[in-house]
């Protein structure tokens, strides 16, 4: 009886009731269950750190930008194309590094060139010497090193955690991305109007050695490495098998519009609270965080996600964040605009993830860099066009045009993905109603 009454007040003890907590949280069906892998919560920790800083750098840069040129969205959307230029040159052959090398070795590497990048721009900015061209300069090296890090990024957390938790450490990874997304550009915000832009950027450079140390730290024995001969494959082997996947393509696609027109709120939201609605750098990350903590929220619920989402979900979402950007152009007041960019970035991260997880879920895991550098290239190296595009508009037509534009073509994209796809859907594919087998469209366990 004694037994009983204590075990009966250790789990009504606090201490009791968080083991039990985080027990559920990390058990095989709990929401958080790929972190009970080890590789993978040194890596998360790493990465909270580094996108924290790296999202803090953000608004320090931006808010320099448009301090040296007087608000103007051309210099802006000029330093946003830079950075991610080279995502569209290079994306693909980063995915082939990803693919045949250490994707660990490959991740030190990038974030310590992104470090070394940016110890050389905090001088400036400090002694007061900064200049354009040095943040042009700036933006086209952090591009270049993004363009190795991001498909062997992406393409490592299947390494980490293999196929069976892919899908709740893929909504994981948004997860912690956001969270320091939240942190990132509102402690950003705060620190630009006390201290000075050179400053957040030297912190951003520290917080870059996290992810460096985190990598160091894991048990490259407990990896998930594919082998054979697609991993020594080339560059054009990898778009031939995508362009022999219809199922991969049309979310393909449907990303590269949105991406190109809709997903620029790295320029959108500078503009928006300096010319629209005149506030301080501490309200400009506000808006910023808006954005994420919607982001957040989607990445959340899609943590329960076991099974390959259906065309009809990508779709949808994609309808559902046109809506909102579009809606978040419209809105009034800072405080509305708060609200409903917090439901953007809710629409944006959903529509990702599924987008995300259709395209990783159903390639084979050899091509597995490859294919998400094409994910990458077409998500983020459309954006120098996009910028340059939604630039010209809020130069000529106000800052609300760029969100206006951007949900109205993502809305369009999504009616003419889903009408498309009916054809096919009702022939060939339905709903998946159980884990896919990777590299196939068939369940595990199906013929």
């Amino acid at each position: 009886m004694k037994t009983e009454l204590r075990q009966k007040g250790a789990r009504r003890s606090p201490a009791g009731a968080f083991r039990t907590l985080t027990g559920a949280l990390l058990s095989p069906s709990g929401a958080f269950r790929s972190l009970s892998v080890r590789n993978f919560r040194l890596f998360a920790l790493g990465q909270v750190v580094s996108v924290a800083g790296t999202w803090m750098m953000v608004v320090a840069q931006d808010w320099s930008v448009l301090s040296l040129t007087d608000d103007s969205p051309t210099a802006l959307s000029v330093v946003t194309a830079l950075q991610f230029t080279p995502v569209l040159l290079l994306a693909l052959y980063g995915g082939r590094l990803a693919d045949r090398y250490d994707k660990r070795a490959l991740l030190t590497a990038a974030n310590l060139v992104c470090a070394a990048l940016a110890v050389g721009l905090a001088p400036l900015m400090l002694t007061g010497s900064l200049r354009l061209w040095h943040l042009y300069l700036f933006a086209l090296g952090l591009g270049t090193a993004s363009a190795v890090e991001i498909p062997a990024r992406m393409s490592f957390v299947r390494e980490m955690v293999g196929p069976e938790l892919l899908p709740n450490a893929s909504a994981l990874s948004a997860a912690y991305f956001n969270i320091a997304r939240v942190a990132g550009p509102a402690l950003g915000g705060l620190l630009v109007g006390w201290l000075g832009t050179g400053l957040v950027v030297l912190v951003n450079a520290v917080s870059y050695l996290a992810t460096v140390v985190a990598l160091r730290m894991m048990r490259p024995a407990e990896l998930h490495r594919a082998g054979g001969s697609a991993a020594r494959a080339r560059v054009v082997d990898g778009l031939r098998y995508t362009a022999s996947r219809p199922d991969l393509l049309l979310p393909l696609a449907l990303v590269a519009v949105i991406g190109l027109f809709g997903f620029n709120f790295q320029l959108t939201l500078p503009l928006i609270a300096k010319t629209v609605f005149h506030t301080s750098a501490a309200s400009f990350g506000l808006l910023t965080t808006a954005l994420a903590v919607g982001s957040l929220a989607a990445a959340l619920v899609t943590t329960a996600r076991r099974t390959r989402p259906s065309a009809r979900l990508v779709t949808g979402s994609a309808l559902a964040f046109g809506a909102s950007e579009a809606a978040a152009g419209w809105a009034p007041g800072y405080a509305t605009a708060l609200l409903l960019l917090t439901v953007t970035g809710f629409t944006s991260l959903y529509f990702a993830q599924a987008a995300n997880h259709r395209i990783q879920l159903g390639a084979d895991p050899a091509y597995s860099g490859r294919v998400l550098a094409i994910y990458a290239l077409i998500l983020q190296g459309t954006t120098p066009l996009g910028a340059l595009v939604i630039g010209w508009l809020a130069q000529h037509l106000g800052a609300r045009s760029g969100l206006y534009a951007g949900g109205v073509i993502s809305l369009a994209a999504a009616l003419v993905a889903a009408a498309v796809d009916r054809p096919r859907r009702r022939g060939a594919e339905p709903l998946p109603a159980e884990p896919v087998r990777p590299g196939t469209d068939r369940p595990v366990g199906g013929a």
